[in-house]
Protein backbone atom coordinates (compact mmCIF):
# COMPACT_ATOMS: atom_id res chain seq x y z
CA UNK A 1 0.00 0.00 0.00
CA UNK A 2 1.28 3.47 -0.93
CA UNK A 3 1.79 5.80 2.18
CA UNK A 4 -0.20 9.10 1.58
CA UNK A 5 2.18 12.07 1.31
CA UNK A 6 2.05 15.31 3.99
CA UNK A 7 0.12 17.99 2.20
CA UNK A 8 -0.01 21.76 2.94
CA UNK A 9 -3.07 23.69 1.96
CA UNK A 10 -3.28 24.15 -1.95
CA UNK A 11 -4.19 27.93 -1.39
CA UNK A 12 -1.08 29.07 0.55
CA UNK A 13 0.90 26.72 -1.34
CA UNK A 14 0.03 28.28 -4.87
CA UNK A 15 0.66 31.77 -3.74
CA UNK A 16 3.80 30.84 -2.44
CA UNK A 17 4.89 29.22 -5.45
CA UNK A 18 3.63 31.59 -7.33
CA UNK A 19 5.62 34.69 -5.51
CA UNK A 20 8.91 32.03 -5.69
CA UNK A 21 8.62 31.78 -9.50
CA UNK A 22 7.20 35.09 -10.50
CA UNK A 23 8.70 36.72 -13.71
CA UNK A 24 9.88 40.18 -12.70
CA UNK A 25 11.99 42.98 -14.19
CA UNK A 26 14.97 43.36 -11.90
CA UNK A 27 18.36 45.60 -11.69
CA UNK A 28 20.64 44.22 -13.76
CA UNK A 29 23.97 43.20 -11.92
CA UNK A 30 26.83 44.77 -12.01
CA UNK A 31 29.43 44.17 -15.04
CA UNK A 32 32.97 42.62 -13.95
CA UNK A 33 35.78 44.11 -15.42
CA UNK A 34 39.14 42.46 -15.78
CA UNK A 35 41.86 44.81 -14.17
CA UNK A 36 44.62 45.35 -15.76
CA UNK A 37 45.25 44.40 -19.90
CA UNK A 38 42.64 44.60 -21.66
CA UNK A 39 39.83 41.61 -21.68
CA UNK A 40 40.46 38.71 -23.74
CA UNK A 41 36.94 38.15 -24.29
CA UNK A 42 33.08 39.04 -23.01
CA UNK A 43 30.98 36.32 -21.36
CA UNK A 44 27.00 37.05 -20.82
CA UNK A 45 24.86 34.70 -19.12
CA UNK A 46 21.25 34.36 -19.96
CA UNK A 47 18.52 32.33 -18.74
CA UNK A 48 16.12 31.73 -15.14
CA UNK A 49 16.78 29.98 -11.93
CA UNK A 50 18.74 27.54 -13.12
CA UNK A 51 21.38 29.64 -14.42
CA UNK A 52 20.75 32.49 -11.22
CA UNK A 53 21.72 30.51 -8.75
CA UNK A 54 18.61 29.39 -6.43
CA UNK A 55 19.23 25.89 -4.61
CA UNK A 56 23.01 27.50 -4.17
CA UNK A 57 21.72 29.17 -0.71
CA UNK A 58 23.81 32.00 -1.01
CA UNK A 59 23.08 35.28 -2.60
CA UNK A 60 24.22 38.90 -3.59
CA UNK A 61 20.95 40.02 -2.01
CA UNK A 62 18.35 37.44 -0.71
CA UNK A 63 15.20 39.83 -0.80
CA UNK A 64 16.42 40.61 -4.56
CA UNK A 65 13.85 38.63 -7.10
CA UNK A 66 16.19 37.40 -9.07
CA UNK A 67 18.29 35.53 -6.48
CA UNK A 68 21.71 35.60 -8.40
CA UNK A 69 24.61 34.30 -6.38
CA UNK A 70 28.18 34.01 -6.67
CA UNK A 71 28.06 29.99 -7.01
CA UNK A 72 25.85 29.54 -9.92
CA UNK A 73 27.94 28.26 -12.70
CA UNK A 74 28.10 31.34 -14.61
CA UNK A 75 29.67 33.52 -11.47
CA UNK A 76 31.97 30.34 -11.79
CA UNK A 77 33.28 30.34 -14.73
CA UNK A 78 33.74 33.76 -15.02
CA UNK A 79 35.75 33.59 -11.67
CA UNK A 80 38.02 31.35 -13.21
CA UNK A 81 38.53 32.79 -16.19
CA UNK A 82 39.38 36.73 -15.05
CA UNK A 83 40.94 38.16 -18.41
CA UNK A 84 36.83 38.05 -19.35
CA UNK A 85 34.20 40.98 -19.16
CA UNK A 86 31.30 38.94 -17.28
CA UNK A 87 27.53 40.57 -17.36
CA UNK A 88 25.34 38.73 -15.45
CA UNK A 89 21.47 39.24 -16.90
CA UNK A 90 19.83 36.04 -15.95
CA UNK A 91 16.75 36.34 -13.49
CA UNK A 92 14.56 33.59 -11.45
CA UNK A 93 11.07 33.15 -13.18
CA UNK A 94 12.16 34.00 -16.63
CA UNK A 95 10.46 32.68 -19.66
CA UNK A 96 12.43 32.37 -23.05
CA UNK A 97 10.30 35.57 -24.30
CA UNK A 98 10.99 37.54 -21.29
CA UNK A 99 14.82 36.13 -21.74
CA UNK A 100 14.09 38.11 -25.43
CA UNK A 101 12.23 41.04 -24.04
CA UNK A 102 14.54 41.92 -20.95
CA UNK A 103 17.86 40.36 -21.36
CA UNK A 104 19.05 40.37 -24.62
CA UNK A 105 19.04 44.08 -24.53
CA UNK A 106 21.92 44.13 -22.60
CA UNK A 107 23.72 42.19 -25.36
CA UNK A 108 26.19 43.86 -27.04
CA UNK A 109 27.89 43.30 -30.37
CA UNK A 110 31.35 42.58 -28.81
CA UNK A 111 30.28 39.65 -26.41
CA UNK A 112 32.53 36.90 -27.68
CA UNK A 113 30.69 34.05 -25.51
CA UNK A 114 26.90 33.69 -24.01
CA UNK A 115 24.94 31.29 -22.41
CA UNK A 116 21.05 30.88 -22.51
CA UNK A 117 19.18 28.67 -20.10
CA UNK A 118 15.57 29.01 -20.39
CA UNK A 119 12.39 27.00 -21.33
CA UNK A 120 11.07 25.60 -18.07
CA UNK A 121 8.97 28.08 -16.92
CA UNK A 122 7.32 28.10 -20.34
CA UNK A 123 6.03 24.80 -20.07
CA UNK A 124 5.14 25.54 -16.63
CA UNK A 125 7.52 22.81 -14.99
CA UNK A 126 7.18 24.46 -11.45
CA UNK A 127 3.07 23.73 -11.97
CA UNK A 128 3.65 20.25 -12.92
CA UNK A 129 5.97 19.34 -9.73
CA UNK A 130 3.55 21.28 -7.93
CA UNK A 131 0.65 18.91 -9.39
CA UNK A 132 3.08 15.66 -8.80
CA UNK A 133 3.53 16.62 -5.39
CA UNK A 134 -0.17 17.02 -4.43
CA UNK A 135 -2.20 14.66 -5.93
CA UNK A 136 -2.81 11.42 -4.86
CA UNK A 137 -3.22 9.51 -7.29
CA UNK A 138 -0.51 8.76 -10.31
CA UNK A 139 -2.23 9.56 -13.26
CA UNK A 140 -3.39 12.96 -12.29
CA UNK A 141 0.67 13.42 -12.24
CA UNK A 142 1.29 12.00 -15.62
CA UNK A 143 -1.96 13.37 -16.83
CA UNK A 144 -0.31 17.06 -16.25
CA UNK A 145 3.72 16.17 -17.52
CA UNK A 146 2.43 15.08 -20.68
CA UNK A 147 0.47 18.28 -20.93
CA UNK A 148 4.21 19.89 -20.26
CA UNK A 149 5.28 18.00 -22.98
CA UNK A 150 2.89 18.84 -25.47
CA UNK A 151 3.45 22.54 -24.75
CA UNK A 152 7.34 21.71 -25.00
CA UNK A 153 7.08 20.46 -28.22
CA UNK A 154 4.32 22.40 -30.17
CA UNK A 155 4.32 25.80 -28.49
CA UNK A 156 8.29 26.21 -27.14
CA UNK A 157 9.96 25.88 -30.38
CA UNK A 158 8.83 28.96 -32.08
CA UNK A 159 9.54 31.32 -29.06
CA UNK A 160 12.41 29.89 -28.80
CA UNK A 161 13.45 30.19 -32.04
CA UNK A 162 12.40 33.96 -32.18
CA UNK A 163 15.01 34.65 -28.87
CA UNK A 164 17.97 33.06 -30.36
CA UNK A 165 17.53 34.76 -33.67
CA UNK A 166 17.74 37.86 -30.96
CA UNK A 167 20.60 37.03 -29.56
CA UNK A 168 22.46 36.22 -32.67
CA UNK A 169 21.37 39.49 -33.89
CA UNK A 170 22.63 41.15 -30.55
CA UNK A 171 25.67 39.43 -30.60
CA UNK A 172 26.78 38.36 -34.09
CA UNK A 173 30.34 37.10 -33.38
CA UNK A 174 29.54 35.42 -30.10
CA UNK A 175 29.32 31.73 -29.36
CA UNK A 176 25.97 31.17 -27.57
CA UNK A 177 25.90 27.87 -25.38
CA UNK A 178 21.86 26.77 -25.09
CA UNK A 179 22.42 25.40 -21.38
CA UNK A 180 19.94 21.83 -20.71
CA UNK A 181 18.22 20.99 -17.78
CA UNK A 182 19.34 17.51 -15.75
CA UNK A 183 16.44 14.76 -14.20
CA UNK A 184 15.60 15.06 -11.13
CA UNK A 185 15.17 11.12 -10.39
CA UNK A 186 17.09 7.82 -9.89
CA UNK A 187 13.72 5.52 -10.92
CA UNK A 188 14.35 2.33 -8.88
CA UNK A 189 16.86 4.27 -6.47
CA UNK A 190 16.84 4.66 -2.92
CA UNK A 191 13.98 6.56 -2.17
CA UNK A 192 11.66 3.95 -0.93
CA UNK A 193 7.81 4.38 -1.09
CA UNK A 194 7.91 7.68 0.31
CA UNK A 195 7.35 10.72 -1.65
CA UNK A 196 6.50 10.13 -5.44
CA UNK A 197 5.90 6.88 -6.94
CA UNK A 198 8.27 6.05 -9.20
CA UNK A 199 5.77 6.32 -11.99
CA UNK A 200 5.72 9.96 -11.24
CA UNK A 201 9.37 10.37 -10.79
CA UNK A 202 9.67 8.50 -14.38
CA UNK A 203 7.12 10.86 -16.07
CA UNK A 204 9.33 14.45 -14.50
CA UNK A 205 12.22 12.75 -15.87
CA UNK A 206 10.57 12.33 -19.33
CA UNK A 207 9.11 16.03 -19.16
CA UNK A 208 12.86 17.09 -18.93
CA UNK A 209 14.24 14.52 -22.06
CA UNK A 210 11.89 16.11 -23.79
CA UNK A 211 12.40 20.13 -22.89
CA UNK A 212 16.59 19.28 -23.23
CA UNK A 213 15.30 17.69 -27.02
CA UNK A 214 13.44 20.73 -27.94
CA UNK A 215 16.46 22.71 -26.44
CA UNK A 216 18.86 20.89 -28.67
CA UNK A 217 17.10 20.83 -31.79
CA UNK A 218 16.43 24.65 -31.92
CA UNK A 219 20.10 25.34 -30.54
CA UNK A 220 21.44 23.33 -33.86
CA UNK A 221 18.58 25.30 -35.99
CA UNK A 222 20.65 28.30 -34.64
CA UNK A 223 24.14 27.07 -35.36
CA UNK A 224 24.70 27.49 -31.76
CA UNK A 225 26.06 24.67 -29.09
CA UNK A 226 23.94 22.47 -26.73
CA UNK A 227 25.21 22.01 -23.47
CA UNK A 228 23.33 18.47 -21.91
CA UNK A 229 24.07 17.93 -18.47
CA UNK A 230 22.55 14.70 -18.19
CA UNK A 231 25.35 12.70 -18.06
CA UNK A 232 26.98 14.15 -15.24
CA UNK A 233 23.83 14.64 -13.55
CA UNK A 234 22.65 11.62 -13.75
CA UNK A 235 24.69 9.72 -11.20
CA UNK A 236 23.62 12.40 -8.75
CA UNK A 237 19.97 12.42 -8.75
CA UNK A 238 17.51 12.76 -6.52
CA UNK A 239 17.00 8.53 -4.95
CA UNK A 240 20.29 7.56 -6.55
CA UNK A 241 22.28 6.88 -3.12
CA UNK A 242 24.89 9.50 -4.24
CA UNK A 243 25.85 13.29 -3.32
CA UNK A 244 23.18 15.11 -4.51
CA UNK A 245 23.81 17.40 -7.06
CA UNK A 246 19.51 19.20 -7.15
CA UNK A 247 17.96 19.74 -4.03
CA UNK A 248 14.67 18.26 -3.26
CA UNK A 249 10.78 19.36 -2.30
CA UNK A 250 11.59 21.91 0.57
CA UNK A 251 8.03 23.10 1.93
CA UNK A 252 9.96 26.41 3.75
CA UNK A 253 12.15 26.92 0.98
CA UNK A 254 9.71 26.25 -2.66
CA UNK A 255 11.87 28.94 -4.31
CA UNK A 256 14.98 26.76 -4.23
CA UNK A 257 13.32 23.37 -4.41
CA UNK A 258 14.07 21.31 -7.61
CA UNK A 259 17.31 23.10 -8.51
CA UNK A 260 20.80 22.38 -8.78
CA UNK A 261 22.78 22.75 -5.49
CA UNK A 262 26.75 24.18 -4.90
CA UNK A 263 27.64 20.93 -6.15
CA UNK A 264 25.33 20.97 -9.30
CA UNK A 265 26.96 24.19 -10.32
CA UNK A 266 30.62 23.76 -9.32
CA UNK A 267 30.60 19.71 -10.41
CA UNK A 268 27.78 19.46 -12.87
CA UNK A 269 27.45 22.60 -15.00
CA UNK A 270 30.98 24.25 -14.68
CA UNK A 271 32.94 21.22 -15.50
CA UNK A 272 30.46 20.95 -18.51
CA UNK A 273 30.87 24.08 -19.74
CA UNK A 274 34.76 24.17 -19.37
CA UNK A 275 34.69 21.44 -22.00
CA UNK A 276 32.51 23.32 -24.20
CA UNK A 277 34.63 26.59 -23.74
CA UNK A 278 38.20 25.27 -23.28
Amino acid sequence: MRLVRARRPLASLLAAVAAACLAVTAAPAAQAAPSGAEAAGKYVALGDSYAAGPGTRTYDDPNDVCRRGPLSYPRLWAAQHTSYSFVEASCSGATVAEVKTQQVPRLTADATLVTVQAGGNDVGFVSVLQNCVLTLDDKDCVAGVEAAKAAASQVLPGTLADTYAAIRGAAPEARVVVVGYPRLYRIGGNCGIFGLSDTERAALNSAADVLNTVLAQQAANAGFTFLDPRPAFDPHTICSGNTTWVTSLEWDKLNESYHPNQAGHREGYLPALNAITG
